[in-house]
């Protein structure tokens, strides 16, 4: 236990790295199936707005029925989403993802060239899609919302000079704060109440000449 860690955090540490061993780490054919733009777009909406209809996203993503419907298709093969069984007629579909963390950094995959570029693929149209996220949040203003919701906003970033096990540490302390809140929230309904991305980013800088 490191010097400024309590019984408590320690504890939750373990939860969450053991929590996060067990996620489902996507095969190749997993993430050949998701390399495709608009794919990454329908799962990251079912991700972050819950169950959608192939007319519900082609209407929020500027697409036909058609179109979505094949790609819905096309992630539910490899079990990526599934039909919401709760919802629906005989005449619409709704679908969803499934509870629980995903891996894209499977070291199978990473071995072949063509398991390589799915994976940059899938991750970086998916960063794209939450960096515009971001960015259009900015550009309309953080003050077109209203007071509550600008008090409730976090846009930062900050430097520290660590070792990998200091980064991992810190790495786990930011998951299970993130996870707990997930899990008490995650079906949470009322006035007032949306979707709110939570992204936290942590990685080492390149090296700079003379650093040692």
């Amino acid at each position: 236990m490191a010097e400024n860690e309590t019984p408590e955090t320690a504890d939750a540490a373990a939860r969450t790295e053991e929590r996060h061993n067990q996620d489902r780490v996507l095969d190749s054919g997993a993430l050949r199936a998701l390399a495709h733009p608009l794919r990454v777009k329908i799962y990251d909406i079912l991700s972050q707005y819950g169950p959608q209809t192939a007319s519900s996203l082609a209407e929020r993503l500027g697409e036909s029925s058609g179109s979505t419907s094949y790609h819905l298709r096309a992630l539910a093969k490899q079990d990526l989403i599934r039909e919401a069984e709760d919802r629906g007629t005989g005449r619409e579909r709704w679908w969803e993802r499934p509870v629980g963390g995903v891996s894209f950094a499977n070291p199978d995959a990473m071995a072949t060239p063509a398991g390589r570029a799915a994976t940059q693929v899938v991750m970086n149209e998916f960063l794209r899609n939450r960096n515009d996220q971001l960015l259009d949040f900015v550009n309309r203003g953080i003050g077109g919302e209203d007071q509550m919701w600008q008090d409730g906003t976090l846009i930062s970033t900050a430097t520290a000079r660590l070792t990998p096990e200091q980064s991992k540490d810190l790495a786990l302390k930011i998951m299970a704060l993130i996870d707990e809140t997930v899990d008490n929230y995650r079906n949470q309904t009322g006035e007032n109440v949306r979707p709110v991305t939570i992204r936290a980013d942590l990685f080492p800088l390149p090296q700079i000449g003379g650093q040692s």
